[in-house]
């Protein structure tokens, strides 16, 4: 192997950039392959309801088979790895008569995997093959075939499994996608598959279980002056004063942007009210909604926010939450 040589910025990212659409393209080559056996394998995996897949493969191709069991079993798919070394070594004590099973080859001729075909014909699997040669050992052995060749891998030396790997990965996304709608599978399920951890918790818990409530909230009427806004925001350090009429109604928002923008302003401060600072009619979230839903109110949008009025069906304010809470809660660990 040569020394390290020096690379430009500009080469750099142009390779990197040829790597990315290489990529690309081969996943869209893949897409436009699609026809009735890609079918036939949702069929096969849904006709064994009790029991699970197993998938199995070397090397980077056994690589990408974890990743296809981990996306099936975190959307409703029980589903094993199986080491095609391992398996002949006690490992096929995993097999229940009938558990189908994925086979990932980017040669379709990987010497353990043809080893197993004989042996999984006596567990009645029904073999189904993400194969780069569809003209291969493994095409001819198993049930279906999932097309995953490629033109050319992305990168320099066209040796090193990226495009192949890359293509594999997305048939098995695609497998997991369509079993998702095809079980009936929704967001209630996957939280109960996902009790912890960031995206679990999201789904699992609900505004109300971390909002501000109204006593820990700076909490102003329209009249109320700047300085007394600033005291408010200050004994309740949340980065927003909330304006509110006699009902408990949310007129509007002050956040601690709004008053350092005000600040560069050259006007007299002392004649300015809370209802000539607020913002009108800001975005608000119901109580009752998940913290998926806050998290998107706040990041999907061109210009993202750090806190949320919460209010209830009839739209009575109910307190506030930020985004700080959601990431940073006790909660969430």
């Amino acid at each position: 192997m040569n020394p390290r040589s020096e690379i430009l910025e500009n080469e750099c990212l142009q390779l990197a950039k040829a790597v990315l659409s290489a990529e690309a393209d081969a996943i869209l080559h893949t897409a436009n392959l699609l026809d009735k056996r890609f079918f036939q394998a949702i069929n096969l995996l849904l006709d064994h309801q009790n029991g699970k897949v197993i998938v199995t493969g070397i090397g980077k191709s056994g690589h990408i088979g974890q990743k296809i069991v981990s996306t099936f079993c975190s959307t409703g798919t029980p589903a094993v790895f199986l080491h095609a070394t391992e398996a002949v070594h006690g490992d096929l004590g995993i097999y229940t008569p009938g558990d189908p099973t994925i086979l990932i080859s980017k040669s379709g001729t990987t010497a353990e995997l043809v080893r197993l075909i004989p042996v999984l014909r006596e567990f009645e699997s029904p073999l189904i093959g993400i194969l780069g040669n569809i003209n291969s050992p493994l095409a001819r052995a198993v049930d279906v075939i999932l097309d995953a060749s490629v033109l050319r891998e992305a990168d320099p030396l066209n040796l090193a499994p990226t495009s192949s790997s890359t293509v594999a990965l997305a048939l098995g996304d695609a497998l997991a996608a369509v079993l998702i709608q095809a079980r009936g599978f929704n967001k209630n399920d996957f939280a109960k598959l996902h009790p912890s951890g960031q995206l679990g918790k999201n789904l699992w818990l609900n505004v109300a279980d971390l909002l501000h409530p109204l006593e820990k909230i700076a909490c102003v009427s329209g009249d109320s002056t700047i300085r007394e806004v600033v005291i408010e925001m200050t004994r309740f350090p949340l980065g927003a004063a909330c304006i509110l009429d006699d009902q408990q109604r949310l007129l509007g928002l002050v956040t601690d942007g709004d008053m350092r923008r005000i600040l560069q302003i050259d006007q007299d401060m002392r004649a300015l009210r809370a209802v000539d600072l607020m913002t009108r009619n800001p975005i608000t979230v119901l109580v009752n909604a998940s913290l998926k839903e806050a998290v998107d109110l706040m990041e999907n949008r061109p210009s993202q926010i750090s806190v949320l009025p919460v209010v209830d069906d009839s739209g009575k304010f109910c307190g506030l939450i930020r985004i700080h809470d959601i990431y940073q809660s006790d909660l969430r660990e």
